[in-house]
């Protein structure tokens, strides 16, 4: 396509009407057949939009104009949602979200996966709209991004900030002083410990400087018993410097039964680290899925919606349709919590994880409910999937945002179970995934559940069987 054949100029605006929206939350619009993605935009809405990026299939726009509203809009309940990229879909009413996340998933099979008859069953929606997350993880920085209404006050410490990112801006960070995702408790925890790194100076870590101690805070909490784990991610190991403010923390809040620090001292951003001290009483807290309880340390991966993770779980083991007699496999097992689910039913459960620290945690879950009918393999999946002997007549898959590698899914057709359910978290590499198994198998079942409201996200179910 030549330069005079695109019909938008990135830095101009535009007048457009949403059609649609993609996965990722964003609204969906076509000019002369040239698709447009407008952040922040819904189906209906008339817009005035500034292309910021063109592409040679597609451009991206924000809105400069909302000249008339769709029907499905309301007031986002959070002050920061125009700037904080998490609640992306908070100005539209929730039996909404949960409509077009079932036309996302099946848009996604019908146009990436070629499947245009497959019935899409009504979304399982979540119980609470917010309040929902047991775990979030807030940034600290030393450049802060300014609301419009702080940009004149003098007060503002620009020189600190504890909150999230907003989007496409990598070196500031959005102070946040309340997360309508997390609960009041929490929300509490997050401005005491704020508010105690800025009186005792402890510095934020700056991405471009690479100075400074605080990287991270971490807040865990158990929807079973409320228990909260405060995990504090420094750049380097200075565990004393923080013992004052762990004494305190835990003496104002009752809750907080665990306060760790991961230290990492690389460049990565990211909220783990290579050693942790344990600050104030156990390295772990505790919460329940079904009647199983589950020890959760600070970098264990669990559901971060408890309540629907539940759900999740049933679903599957309704759509696997196991008897006692039956093998199966369970694919990108992490910590055993679905694995655990499907030893109920089954004969044997085999787990397949390539992590080794989820690998130990999966082992220690399965012993301190007294499963015995299951074990973990750890290692590459495709190199244990062939050395395992006992063939399945069930795989269950639930494998990360990025799908299943080609050759695991080939792997699973030339093993060949009768039943596969797939857990999916990303309805475009699902049904790329599905696309490649569907000379092999048909698709039965697709139940979409909502662990996320107010995001785009959503979790996808679907029962496969083996074509005769």
């Amino acid at each position: 396509m030549s330069e005079k054949k695109y019909p938008v100029k990135k830095g101009k605006e535009y007048e457009l009407t949403i059609e649609r929206l993609a996965f990722g939350g964003q609204g969906v619009s076509r000019m002369d057949n040239y698709v447009i993605f407008v952040k922040r935009a819904l189906p209906g809405d008339r817009v005035k939009v500034k292309i910021i990026k063109r592409k040679k299939d597609f451009a991206e726009a924000y809105v400069t104009e909302l000249l008339k509203p769709s029907k499905y809009r309301v007031e986002p309940s959070c002050k920061y949602f125009d700037w904080c990229g998490g609640c992306t879909w908070q100005n539209m009413g929730y039996e909404n979200q949960i409509y077009f996340k079932r036309q996302i998933v099946a848009e996604s099979l019908e146009r990436i996966g070629g499947f245009e008859k497959v019935t899409v069953l009504p979304v399982i929606p979540s119980d609470t709209f917010f309040a929902y997350r047991n775990k979030m993880e807030f940034s600290f920085s030393d450049r802060r991004w300014l609301l419009p209404e702080e940009l004149n006050q003098p007060h503002i410490h620009r020189d600190f900030a504890l909150g999230l990112h907003v989007p496409g801006t990598f070196d500031k960070i959005l102070h946040v002083e309340k997360c309508l995702l997390q609960s009041e408790t929490a929300n509490q925890v997050l401005n005491f410990i704020s508010d105690y790194a800025q009186n005792n100076h402890l510095s934020p870590y700056g991405i471009r400087s690479h100075q400074g101690f605080l990287r991270f805070l971490v807040i865990r909490e158990s929807a079973f018993n409320h228990e909260l784990m405060v995990n504090l991610v420094t750049a380097s190991d200075e565990p004393e410097r923080l013992k004052d403010l762990a004494k305190k923390l835990a003496a104002k809040f009752p809750h907080v039964v665990s306060i760790v620090n991961n230290v990492n001292s690389r460049l990565a951003q990211i909220a783990q680290g290579e050693k942790e001290n344990l600050l104030y009483g156990r390295p772990y807290i505790t919460d329940k899925i079904g009647p199983f309880l589950f020890n959760i340390s600070a970098n264990s991966f669990f559901q971060t919606n408890t309540k629907q993770a539940e759900k999740l779980y049933q679903k599957a083991i309704e759509f696997a349709e196991l008897d006692q007699n039956a093998v199966v496999w369970d694919l990108y097992s992490g910590t055993g919590s679905i694995s655990i689910f499907l030893a109920q039913k089954a004969k044997k459960v085999i787990g397949f994880e390539a992590v080794a620290s989820a690998v130990k945690d999966a082992w220690q879950n399965a012993r301190e409910h007294k499963v015995n009918n299951v074990e973990f393999v750890e290692g590459d999946l495709l190199q244990t999937m062939a050395k395992v002997s006992k063939r399945p007549e069930v795989i269950v898959t639930d494998p990360p945002r990025s799908g299943m590698h080609e050759k695991v899914v080939r792997l699973i057709k030339k093993i060949g179970p009768h039943t596969l359910v797939y857990v999916s978290c990303n309805p475009t590499t699902l049904a790329r995934d599905l696309k490649i198994l569907a000379d092999k198998y048909r698709i039965e079942k697709v139940q979409p559940v909502d662990m996320f409201p107010q995001t785009y996200h959503i979790e996808t179910v679907v029962q496969l069987k083996k074509k005769s």
